[in-house]
């Protein structure tokens, strides 16, 4: 058994995505006539990634762990999990994402089997919990990437409220009742107040943003860009004054534990994540907002943004987490770069920039654009070799 093989993944089309790094992974000419927002890696069940290679005949990657899940999964995580435990993705987000959290492992069980009761289907959009598992998340960014992390430190957010006159009146909400007090009080307010509320706000900052008189690093571009993309009467704007605006540059982490809200704004990046799709929305959304789920969910604490740039050992670069399904490493290499991988699970690569190959004894798989993904599996040394200056990324978990 050569233990390694190509992977082809599921390009979801949202509405949201762009048109230009997925179809650059994906080794087309153009950019797409159509949005591509996600590229997906995994077993999940709506990712329909396929593996294929020296010995195995194609067939669906979980099918294929399914067959011998203690050899191709390892004995432990095959023990803590029975299938591969993380999703890995690359997101091209072209316009911005609803502000979500994530319920934690336990949470998830039993509101799981509380929504099952009800009969609500799968596939109801109003359907808040998809499966039993937690969805911890950590993105990588490829470029200049900017996102919404948890609430500010309680000075920043002090200051927001007293310097933004729109938001005036919520100063005194969160005085008494801090964090829970105040994002409590904008998601239960009544529509019609927020309508008016964000009248005002929004005629201030529309004119400005369309006259290009706004930085990124302003609250002010994002809630304005938040309206003309979604309403502008979505609750969910008051929220980008609430939360951390964070710019991450290339090779940049940011780790999203249950509870935390966020949103990714603009920018491509690669992602991992605990395989669910237990998803609580809170507003930059036309989707379902369940307030009362929301709010048993989020953590309501400040929330000071760690850029993680990795630990350095030899030549890959390892994204710690406290995450137990998974672990992102990155490897910048070289042409002629080796780098020798023992794997202690199935293992999933994704090449972003250059070509390189996968070689386990006399087989090998090639990794450049249009065919960018691959995947081994434990039992045998694999050598990841760089033909040129070449930029991947491994899904595992931690040995």
């Amino acid at each position: 058994m050569a233990g390694i093989g190509r992977l082809t993944g599921t390009v979801k089309n949202y509405d949201w995505g762009g048109t230009r790094f997925i179809p650059k992974l994906l080794g087309e000419k153009q950019e797409s006539s159509t949005p591509e927002a996600e590229f997906w890696l995994g077993v999940h069940p709506q990712a329909d990634c396929t593996v294929s290679g020296p010995d195995i005949e194609p067939v669906l990657l979980r099918d294929y762990v399914a067959q011998d899940p203690v050899a191709r999964l390892g004995a432990k995580v095959n023990a803590d999990f029975g299938n591969v435990p993380y999703l890995l993705k690359a997101l091209d987000v072209k316009n911005m994402l609803s502000i979500q959290v994530h319920p934690n492992k336990k949470a998830a069980v039993i509101d799981f089997e509380k929504e099952e009761a009800t009969g609500l289907p799968l596939s109801d959009p109003k359907r808040n919990y998809k499966d039993r598992n937690h969805k911890p998340e950590l993105m990588v960014a490829m470029g200049e990437f900017w996102l919404l992390h948890g609430f500010k430190p309680e000075d920043k957010l002090r200051a927001t409220l007293d310097s933004v006159s729109e938001l005036n009146f919520l100063a005194p909400v969160f005085a008494e009742g801090s964090y829970k007090g105040v994002y409590a009080y904008v998601m239960e307010l009544p529509q019609e107040e927020v309508s008016a509320r964000l009248r005002v706000l929004l005629d201030r900052i529309i004119p400005l943003y369309k006259a290009g008189k706004l930085e990124k690093s302003s609250e002010d571009f994002w809630a304005a860009r938040a309206a003309l993309t979604f309403s502008e009467t979505d609750r969910g704007i008051f929220s980008v004054y609430l939360f951390n605006v964070v710019r991450t540059d290339k090779g940049q982490a940011v780790f999203q534990d249950a509870g935390i809200p966020h949103a990714y704004l603009e920018g491509w990046n690669v992602e991992i994540m605990a395989s669910s799709d237990n998803v609580l929305r809170g507003g930059l959304t036309n989707k379902h907002v369940d307030v009362p789920e929301l709010l048993k969910h989020v953590v309501c604490e400040p929330t000071e943004p760690e850029l993680l740039s990795g630990v350095r050992k030899g030549k890959e670069i390892i994204y710690k987490t406290p995450a137990p399904d998974f672990e992102l490493s990155g490897f910048e290499l070289e042409a002629g770069d080796e780098v020798k991988i023992n794997p202690v699970t199935t293992e999933v690569f994704l090449l972003i920039d250059g070509e390189a190959e996968l070689v386990a004894g006399n087989a090998s798989v090639k990794l450049h654009a249009g065919e960018p993904s691959g995947v081994i599996f434990p039992g045998q040394e694999v050598t990841l070799r760089a033909s040129g200056k070449s930029l991947i990324y491994k899904a595992s978990v931690p040995a």
